[in-house]
């Protein structure tokens, strides 16, 4: 019997709250995608919002992710029908909607991810189609099945709103950007009271709607810690974070006595 594929079913771990471990891609090269595809993360996520991915990077990305079966999300720079439309059709398992602080842009953004009854732009030469290889019929359904569309929260006016955001239909899951909803609240620790009541307020919003909720954590203990509150969808450090890792601790070990 033959493996599931990893991106067909990924959308589906999502929604389920299965507890899933990804990390953001912050280099434009194929080869870094490739070697981990081959691992056992359950996704990766590229970072086209504060990493340097023009479309020509973000396709080689892509390509090298499918080729491994690698489920990619891309967090899109805007959550612009745009920018929504050329991860999608370059092969994205799914998008991270950057900024949405209200319930008509999710719901906007949402209905830009979708075919009928949303209003993505249908083109069957793309990768995502296949390049011309299924019929019309093969594609929609492929899409509705499988792409994942995850709103990140992080503005503090989003808090106003979060139970709404979390109703609209087709968000499959919501994630919170810490950092960017720190700075929001005015404060400069991720671990101040009122930005952690923030983050509970917002996984209460999602549970309660039956959306999956997740987040970027700097470590393992502490997405155990949310993972107890409700979370499922992890995305630990980046590459470049292990990169910088990996050279401290050879520096570390190469200077011991």
């Amino acid at each position: 019997m033959s493996t599931p594929s990893r991106i067909a079913t990924f959308r589906q771990r999502v929604r389920s709250g299965e507890r899933l471990l990804g990390t953001f891609m912050k280099t434009p090269h194929p080869a870094v995608f490739e070697v981990l595809g081959a691992s056992s993360l359950d996704c990766l996520c590229i970072d086209a919002e504060h990493a340097p991915f023009g479309r020509g990077e973000l396709d080689l990305a892509l390509l090298a992710t499918r080729s491994t079966d690698m489920p990619a999300l891309v967090r899109v720079p805007e959550a612009t029908p745009a920018q929504i439309l050329n991860a999608l059709d370059l092969g994205a398992t799914g998008v991270v909607l950057p900024h949405v602080a209200s319930a008509r842009a999710a719901a906007e953004a949402a209905a830009a991810c979708r075919y009928a009854p949303g209003r993505r732009g249908y083109a069957g030469s793309t990768r995502a189609a296949g390049y011309g290889t299924r019929s019309l019929t093969d594609n929609l359904a492929r899409a509705a099945a499988e792409v994942t569309v995850i709103a990140q929260i992080e503005d503090a006016e989003a808090l106003e709103e979060i139970d709404a955001i979390a109703a609209v239909d087709e968000i499959d899951a919501l994630f919170v950007g810490r950092m960017d909803l720190t700075v929001s609240l005015g404060e400069t620790s991720p671990d101040a009271p009122i930005v952690r009541e923030a983050v509970a307020r917002i996984c209460a919003a999602a549970k309660a709607a039956g959306r999956a909720f997740g987040m970027f954590t700097p470590t393992i203990e502490e997405s155990r810690r949310w993972a107890q509150e409700g979370g499922s969808l992890f995305l630990l450090q980046s590459d470049q974070t292990w990169l910088l890792q990996g050279a401290r601790q050879m520096r570390e070990a190469f200077d011991r006595p």
